[in-house]
């Protein structure tokens, strides 16, 4: 997601140090996630490990997959998490991001709760991203053509409601999908022709908190801990234009405040209250 921009004043004379990163998101967003994951549908948990900097910080429950494809599919449970009403820049969300080797190009679509971006409305709305060359744009636009003239990113959408998400190169363009409909796309063009696969696929809840509010309040998914059969999920896990059977490795940040439970190969729950009711 786009890094905030009070956050990122000297982010051009850093760009250098972020190679040192790594993950599905180094160089293009703060998410050096682990690079050697754990088998297929296990799940991996450290020590609370959140990804700080520029004054933010991001925790993940996270399912991934290596491997050369020309798109993604899953279906995630639209949820509606507390966000810290203190805290006008922190945020929620699941998403479904495809990524390129050299992790400097991603295309994203997903639901976020996030009060800067959806002028103060806390309800989950969808939203489209991406990234080029390690550049950051901007949600729900920059580039992006919109097609369906019924669901627009930006729109609220109804918690509970279990949408789909796609993402897929056809013709050269990233086409986004919600619950069967085109919503638009990103043009090859804006990446001069020179991404039209994806290497890194990655199906997240995120919760970016102030540094100075960690842990956060924050909820990831529906406040219910992944552990829980009532905590949010994402399922059905597809590949297009892949030589490889879907096969999701899951891990997390930070566990004893956002966690996973019940991973297959092709799903897994994920959630939790961060550190506990806000205003406690």
């Amino acid at each position: 997601m786009r890094i905030r921009t009070r956050l990122t004043v000297g982010l051009t004379a850093a760009a250098a140090a972020l190679t040192l990163l790594t993950g599905p998101f180094a160089q293009a967003a703060p998410r050096p996630l682990p690079s050697a994951p754990p088998a297929a549908g296990a799940v991996s948990a450290g020590t609370d490990n959140p990804t700080c900097w520029y004054g933010a910080c991001y925790d993940y429950v996270y399912g991934r997959q290596i491997t050369d494809a020309t798109g993604a599919s899953v279906r995630m449970e639209i949820a509606e998490p507390v966000v810290d009403p203190g805290r006008q820049d922190e945020h929620s969300l699941q998403e479904l991001a495809l990524q390129n080797t050299g992790q400097t190009s991603t295309v994203e679509v997903g639901w976020t709760v996030d009060r800067q971006v959806n002028d103060g409305d806390g309800r989950p709305h969808l939203f489209v991203y991406h990234w080029v060359d390690g550049q950051e744009s901007c949600y729900n636009g920059c580039g992006f053509v919109q097609v369906s003239h019924t669901v627009t990113p930006g729109m609220p959408l109804p918690p509970g409601h279990a949408g789909s998400f796609a993402i897929r190169e056809l013709g050269g363009d990233w086409w986004i999908f919600y619950d069967g409909h085109a919503v638009g796309y990103f043009p090859g063009s804006l990446w001069n022709g020179t991404y039209t696969s994806a290497q890194k696929i990655t199906a997240f809840g995120e919760v970016a908190a102030d540094a100075s509010d960690v842990p956060s309040c924050t909820q990831m998914g529906n406040g219910r801990p992944g552990t829980s059969w009532r905590s949010s999920w994402i399922a059905g896990f597809r590949l297009y234009g892949s030589a490889d059977h879907p096969a999701l490795t899951v891990q997390t940040t930070s566990p004893d405040y956002y966690d996973a439970g019940s991973v297959t190969r092709t799903s897994f729950h994920l959630g939790g209250p961060g550190k506990g009711r806000c205003g406690s």
